[in-house]
């Protein structure tokens, strides 16, 4: 019987988890710290502890999905552009949490937090480790394509790949923070515009030139289609973590409700909500917007207008409509590639959007 792409993803998730614990417990012995050192292996702690705390590892199963739209048989340098890519995801995520002023993530203390409290006393320590760890997992997602046993050619063009994805998502979420600062509620461009370069160039775009790269083809040759396929899918990924911020539940989310609000962030939920509501309504949730110590039982009445005004049904309605956009990218792949490996990116979109949202 022919495996299903599900399941195929799911034994890549497995695999991959005991592949990332395996080199998180070499790691220690691999880093040229002084032997004095005891605040390197707690770096490389916390670091692991996030790195393997969750998370359905979507950007290798892309990785790997990639190569088999080439080929079937199995491919060398898999497993390193693999670590690279999470560990690319690890250090945005202990940024993102830093930046964001987060206390859990995945149902755990975000590295900040940890940081925190093992210096309650030393604030900027605190910040300054927190920053370093963070540098540390990229410096380590690039290492580990350096060290990869591939052609140097090869190795170069991951490396160039992985570069340019991480400068593209630290350009986004510059952007991200400066959407904010306008005075005007921000149209639907710039929301897709953000989410292009800080979601779908690093998790979408280049895992899918990564896996290519590994099987021997050349990702410039389809640029434009690749890059469209992201980008949709990228629109769909940010709406659906926007959407979960408010309409989400905690307990599957691993992370409060209500940070948008609290941040005042023009995500795409919090605009389509202005958008929606006027009057008192309007007026409730301004006040919120941007208050820090907007308590659960506003969140939630927000969350009960948003519900009211048709908020939560219509992003729905958006993500599957940017979900079938990318699905018939991804359609126009038959016959050049490989019929199963095109079946799992026709599926991928609506699935990611269907599962949380």
């Amino acid at each position: 019987m022919t495996e299903q792409p599900l399941d195929r993803a799911a034994r890549i998730e497995h695999r991959f988890n005991a592949r990332f614990a395996e080199y998180f417990d070499t790691l220690g012995t691999a880093l040229d710290a002084p032997a004095f050192s005891r605040f390197t292996p707690d770096c490389v702690g916390l670091l692991r502890d996030l790195s393997l705390r969750g998370g359905k590892r979507m950007r290798v199963v892309l990785l790997h999905e990639a190569a088999r739209l080439v080929t079937a048989e199995p491919v060398d340098g898999l497993d390193a552009a693999a670590l690279s890519i999470e560990l690319l995801q690890t250090h945005g995520l202990v940024h993102d949490d830093l930046i964001d002023d987060s206390a859990t993530r995945r149902g755990g203390p975000t590295t900040y937090y940890a940081y925190r409290e093992r210096f309650p006393g030393r604030p900027r320590a605190a910040l300054g480790l927190t920053v370093l760890a963070g540098d540390l997992a990229l410096a380590l997602s690039l290492r580990v394509l350096l060290e990869a046993e591939l052609p140097v050619a090869v190795r170069q063009a991951m490396v160039e790949v992985q570069t340019r994805a991480a400068t593209d998502t630290f350009v986004g979420q510059i952007a991200d923070l400066e959407r904010d600062f306008t005075a005007a509620v921000p149209d639907a461009e710039m929301l897709h515009d953000v989410a292009d370069h800080k979601t779908a160039r690093y998790s979408v775009l280049a895992p899918m030139r990564l896996g290519l790269l590994a099987a021997g083809a050349e990702p410039g040759a389809h640029e434009d289609e690749l890059r469209r396929y992201a980008r949709l899918v990228g629109i769909c990924g940010q709406m659906r973590d926007d959407w979960l911020d408010l309409f989400g539940d905690e307990g599957t989310t691993g992370k409060p409700t209500g940070g948008d609000i609290r941040e005042g962030r023009h995500t795409y939920t919090v605009v389509r909500l202005l958008s929606a509501v006027s009057g008192s309504e309007r007026n409730f949730v301004d006040r919120a917007l941007g208050d820090p110590a907007c308590t659960p039982e506003t969140i939630a009445e927000i969350r009960a207008i948003g519900e009211r005004a048709g908020v939560a049904d219509r992003m729905r309605a958006d993500m599957r409509q940017y979900a079938e956009r990318a699905r018939l990218v991804a359609q126009g792949w038959r016959p050049r590639w490989r019929e199963d490996a095109v079946a799992f990116f026709e599926l991928l979109p609506r699935w990611s959007v269907e599962r949380s949202a």
